[in-house]
């Protein structure tokens, strides 16, 4: 058994533009994190390219042609304010979704106890036929879907500890009964959505905010006091993780105060879990985290503790 690491050189061409946030940085930064000898035993493959006709049908198939159609030749297209294309984008964000689809074929299959998807853009915002907050196509969902798809299994739970809501996935997960959304994240905050009232048809959504200034002991109370029984609850076949580290105490897209060792602490509770209810099934992808050293350490406590699961 061993972890998997995914990744691409693609995903480093994606280049919204100078000063933006989610920037080619953040990745070098994870894989020079990634480096050291703490980490050979980790096994690494490349992410393949996603596959189109899944996206269509997931996201809008208009929607994915239009995205298409406007990555510029050179220098960049604003999707939004925030969210913008350039002559890498097309094949870093179907790299990223290459790259969970594959991770949750490692899960599945074998070798591999769990799965950490190292590709940029992130995803948890995109909704059914919206690229924003820096997403383009939604990884966790597109996961989510192929996992059904390709191996009959029904119920896929995502938790999300970004410190932004997600309000893609929840959008797209909230009138399936079988698919289930478990976010924690600061209120009030960007996009604006997550509120505790937001529930899915089915109750399948379960929004946690957290007040600005939160740290080390208002996560251990959410996750135990919430996360973990839902999860629980639910029994779902396959866990996938959006891991966002922007809830980091340095980032500075966010308010919370969490640190690296928070991190750790997170992903143990989520592996205990998975051992016992979904056969250790783990796929984690990335999704925000924008202070480079609060990044860089966040992952590599998350990996370590991923590590730690098979040893």
């Amino acid at each position: 058994m061993s972890t998997l690491l995914i990744s691409h050189p693609a995903c480093i061409a994606h280049d919204p533009g100078k000063a933006h946030p989610e920037c080619p940085d953040r990745l070098r930064r994870i894989q020079r994190a990634l480096s050291g000898e703490a980490f050979s035993l980790l096994r690494r493959e490349a992410a393949p390219l996603g596959d189109i006709d899944l996206i269509k049908r997931v996201h809008d198939p208009a929607y994915v042609d239009h995205l298409r159609a406007h990555i510029p030749q050179s220098g960049y297209y604003p999707l939004d304010g925030d969210t913008v294309l350039s002559p890498g984008s097309w094949e870093a964000a179907l790299r990223a979704v290459g790259g969970v689809c594959h991770a949750v074929t490692a899960v599945m299959d074998g070798p591999d106890r769990n799965a950490f998807v190292a590709t940029r853009p992130p995803g948890h915002h995109a909704e059914y036929d919206q690229a924003m907050g820096f997403c383009l196509f939604n990884n966790a969902a597109i996961a989510a879907r192929f996992a059904r798809e390709t191996y009959g299994i029904k119920r896929v739970a995502v938790v999300d500890f970004d410190v932004h809501h997600g309000n893609g996935t929840q959008h797209l997960f909230e009138n399936d009964p079988e698919l289930f959304y478990i976010s924690t994240h600061q209120w009030p905050l960007y996009p604006g959505t997550g509120a505790p009232q937001e529930r899915g048809a089915y109750r399948n959504i379960l929004n946690l905010p957290l007040n600005e200034g939160a740290g080390t002991g208002e996560i251990k109370q959410v996750f135990e006091d919430a996360v973990i029984p839902e999860l629980t609850s639910i029994r779902p076949e396959l866990l996938i993780i959006s891991a966002g580290f922007d809830a980091h105490a340095d980032d500075p897209l966010g308010g919370l105060t969490l640190t690296a060792d928070d991190y750790a602490w997170i992903t143990g509770q989520l592996l205990q879990f998975a051992e016992h209810y979904c056969e250790n099934r783990v796929v984690s992808v990335l999704e925000g985290g924008y202070d480079m050293n609060g990044l860089s350490a966040s992952v590599a406590a998350h990996i370590r503790r991923l590590m730690a699961a098979w040893h």
